[in-house]
């Protein structure tokens, strides 16, 4: 097995590319160990030490570390337990995946059209760097997203989702005035 690694916009944050399927549907974010009951690969990693986050995504695992952590030190260990895990042939994650909720209503069309664009349009970008971003809720205008994995750190998530997304949305969907971020 060869695990390819990939540097993310957030220096704390890295890319692994195991070359096979990740998970099936979804992402799954473990901020901490604690967190990460849900998912035998998520804790073989944080058991490394010096993991402050995992992400997982369909086709990749993004880890963040801890700050006093170099790269060097830790990066063999989690190739090790990535490979040790899938050598292993446990499921990556215990139970089942949730997909997008329903959103019935009065905004129901908009945050379909909302969660389209984000689902073909900004979550590939996004997952190319190691990330996801989740819808939480549309109010008044006001989208209210979660950004994930190592996008959730990274120095230039302000602007993703001030000049970007929002600027997407705005132009795909005029009731749309603005984005802002919320904490998972």
């Amino acid at each position: 097995m060869f695990i390819q690694t990939e540097s993310t916009p957030n220096p704390a944050t890295l890319k692994f590319l195991p070359g096979q399927a990740v998970l099936d549907l979804g992402t799954a974010d473990f901020p901490s160990a604690e967190t990460a009951g849900k998912s035998p690969l998520a804790s073989r990693i944080f058991a490394v030490g010096g993991v402050a986050g995992v992400f997982l995504g369909t086709d990749f695992v993004t880890v963040t570390k801890a700050d006093a952590v170099d790269w060097q030190h830790i990066k063999p260990a989690i190739l090790g337990a990535i490979m040790e895990h899938y050598q292993s042939g446990a499921a990556v994650m215990e139970g089942s995946q949730i997909a997008h909720t329903a959103h019935d209503g009065p905004d129901g069309d908009i945050v379909k059209q909302i969660q389209e664009l984000l689902d073909t349009r900004v979550r590939p970008a996004v997952a190319q760097d190691g990330g996801d971003i989740t819808f939480h809720g549309f109010d008044r205008g006001v989208v209210y997203l979660n950004m994930k994995g190592a996008c959730a750190g990274c120095p230039s998530s302000t602007l993703t989702l001030k000049m970007g997304i929002e600027n997407l949305l705005r132009h795909y969907i005029p009731e749309v005035i603005e984005v802002r971020p919320v904490a998972a």
